[in-house]
């Protein structure tokens, strides 16, 4: 993992926030690749998920909601962590993660699966095993720690009120629920899609962008009449979504790929069933993607909490119904860092990020092959601008055309196009593959089509 992380940050993928400072604890930047490649993959699952669906439309709410929502939703004082603190240092650490780190390579605790645990069992395994803090020092016993981030509103002191920055993005969608219906003439079964920020004041042990405490989501609330529609088949078919999102669309490799399902002790209260899509990251399998069945537990908290009525009304019979609801939710932030670790390759003297070219940063990059020659400069300037004005394309002028090669290979660019005597008269290009390094003559009128054809690969 050291080494994917050293070439997002030389390469412009990540940066440590506030790095001028010191950095901040569990918070990061997108440089200019890494915002690209995120807008990229959030385009993305925006135009599978729901332009291209008849039963889905889009929503974004506000990060500060409404303190009751969060009152309503359950979030106040039950959206927690188990964590314990160094008894010497007074740092403070997940009691899960330092279980999983302990485990890792002991046959003996293969079978432990931590996420099932709960405080009370973290503490005594923890006790039992006399697991240590990083620092080889002994911890406290569990104790809940709140995810929920606080902030204030008002102007005066003493006249603030307690907000939270939200936890998920999915109350908003519940908290819109009526306003959807009334303005709009969808019907059930239909989904609510929205991609945002959430906030989580988590405790991580090294993990880089898997788990931070400003994340973006993508979360789907797919509302349907429990009594008319089958639950397990719209389940399987929202699996059946997001696995080939991952595996097409994002171009991952299944065998990093696998489900989980939760237990009756790790579920939440109010779902009938949960699984995980989980991938295989350099510190383990780890949660992708999560799908609950949260049947109609949030429309009624917040009916609750609201007073306002949110049944939908079936359009046909005039029943009035609370819609239950399938949740899959993502972290954009994840699918990024999973794009990126299961792209990255060492090949003899190149490294190269093999990014489904669709996904890359840069679709190609124009190199004049030589930056003192102003014949070559103003033909290649010619490609960059018809090319830049449908795909983002790159420009390089410098050094070598092996130096901007191994450049473009990683940073994950598909194609290298390069302007050189021959094209002045030949009215031709030379392009090079990423990863096979073949390179190809082609007529400068069919770079465009020659384009759009590996794209759609």
């Amino acid at each position: 993992m050291d080494r994917i992380i050293s070439l997002t940050k030389r390469r412009g993928f990540i940066y440590q926030t506030s790095e001028i400072y010191g950095g901040l604890a569990n918070g990061y930047d997108y440089g200019p690749l890494g915002v690209e490649l995120l807008r990229n993959i959030k385009e993305l699952w925006w135009k599978k998920f729901v332009h291209e669906r008849n039963d889905m439309v889009g929503l974004d709410t506000q990060i500060i909601l409404h303190p009751k929502t969060w009152e309503a939703s359950g979030h106040v004082g039950n959206f927690a962590d188990a964590v314990v603190e160094d008894t010497v240092t007074h740092k403070r650490y997940r009691a899960d993660h330092l279980v999983e780190k302990w485990i890792q390579g002991k046959e003996e605790f293969h079978d432990v699966v931590v996420e099932e645990m709960t405080i009370e069992e973290l503490s005594e395994f923890i006790k039992k095993n006399n697991i240590k803090s990083p620092d080889g020092n002994t911890v406290s016993e569990s104790k809940k720690f709140d995810l929920l981030m606080k902030t204030h509103l008002g102007s005066l002191e003493g006249e603030q009120d307690t907000v939270y920055l939200r936890g998920e993005t999915a109350q908003g969608i519940f908290t819109n629920f009526k306003n959807v219906l009334d303005s709009t003439r969808i019907k059930l079964p239909f989904g609510i899609g929205q991609i945002g920020k959430s906030f989580r004041n988590e405790i991580t042990l090294g993990q880089y962008i898997f788990r931070t405490f400003e994340f973006e989501q993508g979360e789907i609330e797919y509302f349907f009449d429990p009594e008319k529609e089958d639950w397990k088949q719209l389940f399987k078919t929202w699996q059946n979504a997001m696995w080939n999102f991952v595996v097409q669309d994002l171009g991952i490799q299944e065998k990093n790929l696998r489900w989980r399902r939760h237990t009756d002790t790790e579920r939440s209260h109010y779902s009938k069933d949960t699984y995980d899509l989980d991938y295989q990251f350099p510190f383990g399998w780890k949660e992708l993607w999560g799908i609950a069945y949260r049947t109609d537990y949030d429309l009624k908290q917040q009916m609750k909490g609201s007073s306002v009525d949110l049944r939908y009304t079936d359009p046909y019979t005039q029943k009035k119904i609370i819609p239950h609801v399938i949740e899959p939710a993502v972290g954009m932030n994840r699918l990024v860092f999973m794009t990126l670790c299961d792209s990255y390759c060492e090949e003899n003297d190149r490294v190269v990020l093999k990014i489904k070219p669709m996904l890359a940063p840069y679709t190609a990059a124009v190199f004049p092959l030589v930056s003192n020659k102003q014949e070559l400069i103003t033909y290649a300037e010619k490609i960059f601008n018809q090319l830049s004005a449908q795909y983002h394309t790159y420009w390089d002028d410098r050094g070598n055309i092996g130096k901007r090669y191994r450049y473009q290979d990683e940073i994950g660019t598909p194609l290298c196009i390069t302007v050189d005597y021959e094209s002045l008269e030949t009215h031709t290009v030379t392009i090079r593959d990423r990863d096979t390094m073949k390179q190809s003559r082609i007529a400068v009128k069919d770079v465009v089509s020659y384009i759009a054809n590996i794209i759609k690969k």
